[in-house]
């Protein structure tokens, strides 16, 4: 059911350091705040999501079935599973020709249908531990996402070494599909933790940069509209895997 270590690629757009343009950085603050609105946004909608489907045994009905062996997704669940990946490839391959409603109405529809997903860690996990891993990881991620806008050093080779990470990673959670290993996925867990913390302050960054970018290159309002929520689509997966991984490594399962 895991379905949230996909990450956008901001290579084809500008970034630039606004200390190398005369910029006022007037626009590139505007940027980040839409970033940061549209990605507390998307959170609060998976938020409500999350719980309304967990506390509602009619609506879980539809996502899950009853088999001889326990229960598994029904083909309403499958699809809800898969289908911010779509969202994902949808607004990564075709940005340049969906408008910034059409974006829009993807992005909020991936956060809807990504926190319908999350519903099933609230039955499998305390109250307790979802509060205090989520409180956790909105920490790690504010005191990150604060670093990676005001420090002075380029953090783009770190970049590439938590992307580096970040593929390894992925390919022990495909070998540990097979393998079953609890220890394996103990310690991709913690990797994770470290990986998108470090991500955070990474992509941060550069978003301020493509802010800088966006006032310098006098781009269109609808393509600034579509770069914030790239952006915060960037931030928001940041968060999630953090939160996910924080929750597999402390979190209390139900008995």
């Amino acid at each position: 059911m895991d379905n949230y270590n996909n990450r956008t690629d901001f290579s084809s757009y500008t970034v630039i350091d606004s200390r190398q343009t005369g910029v006022s950085g007037a626009v590139s603050k505007k940027f980040m705040a839409g970033v940061f609105s549209w990605m507390f946004a998307a959170l609060g909608i998976s938020a409500i999501f999350a719980v309304l489907f967990a506390s509602s045994p009619a609506l879980l009905e539809h996502l899950l079935q009853a088999t001889d062996k326990g229960m598994k997704l029904s083909p309403l669940g499958w699809i809800i599973t898969l289908a911010p990946l779509g969202f994902i490839f949808a607004m990564t391959f075709a940005f340049q020709r969906l408008s910034p409603t059409l974006m829009t109405a993807f992005f909020l529809a991936y956060a809807a249908c990504t926190g319908m997903s999350l519903s099933f860690l609230l039955l499998v996990y305390t109250t307790g531990s979802v509060v205090g891993c989520f409180a956790t990881a909105s920490i790690m991620f504010g005191v990150m996402a604060v670093m990676g806008y005001t420090t002075d050093k380029d953090l783009t080779s770190f970049g590439s070494i938590l992307m580096m990470g970040l593929v390894g990673m992925i390919i022990a959670m495909m070998v540990n599909w097979f393998m079953h290993s609890q220890a394996l996925a103990y310690v991709i867990s913690l990797v994770g933790v470290a990986v998108f913390t470090g991500l955070t302050a990474y992509d941060v960054q550069k978003l301020k940069r493509i802010g800088a970018g966006v006032e310098y290159g006098n781009v269109s309002a609808g393509d600034t509209k579509k770069l914030s929520l790239f952006g915060a689509l960037t931030l928001y997966l940041d968060f999630i895997n953090l939160f996910i991984m924080l929750l597999r490594v402390f979190g209390n399962r139900r008995d």
